[in-house]
């Protein structure tokens, strides 16, 4: 099973959500939406300040004994000296206890030796994968996987719209 994680920032307050499938499965087993009030500000090159405390709301109400990985948008690490990215805080937030998968839509300059492009369906834009405490092969191939005729897979396309919702 795999859990991806994202948040959607609103006005006053962020939305964190979490949706349980399986990677051959076009089925989302469950979703964990959580709000989160007070939101640390921005601070450019600290993103993961903001984000992480939101996606940990989320992931302590999984039980990560019954996840194999826990997918993440965005980066692992932001350079190929392995500075870590968001993916990489919250794996050393679960103090390793299980891989993270970066999905990023956007390529980090200098990251070519942690992050390999991928092609979903028709599309002609990659995305970026990267990964902590998985072979980044292993990543790949789980993320080849995930159904979907365009380059988001459709349940992170899924995920994402909830959480945008109201």
């Amino acid at each position: 099973m795999l859990l991806a994680l994202d948040v959607h920032y609103k006005e006053s307050y962020a939305k964190s959500v979490g949706v349980i499938f399986n990677a051959t499965e076009n089925v989302m087993k469950s979703s964990i939406v959580e709000i989160i009030d007070d939101v640390e500000d921005y601070v450019p090159g600290q993103f993961y300040r903001r984000e992480l405390p939101c996606l940990l709301k989320v992931v302590e109400k999984v039980d990560l004994t019954t996840i194999d990985a826990i997918l993440v948008d965005g980066h692992v690490y932001v350079d190929n000296d392995r500075n870590l990215g968001l993916g990489g805080y919250l794996y050393n937030a679960l103090d390793g206890q299980i891989p993270i998968i970066g999905v990023a839509k956007r390529f980090f300059h200098n990251t070519e030796v942690v992050s390999k492009e991928i092609y979903k369906g028709q599309s002609k834009n990659p995305l970026y994968v990267s990964s902590i405490g998985m072979d980044l092969q292993d990543a790949m191939h789980v993320i080849s996987q995930l159904h979907g005729e365009y380059r988001m897979p459709t349940l992170l396309k899924a995920l994402d719209a909830i959480t945008k919702e109201k």
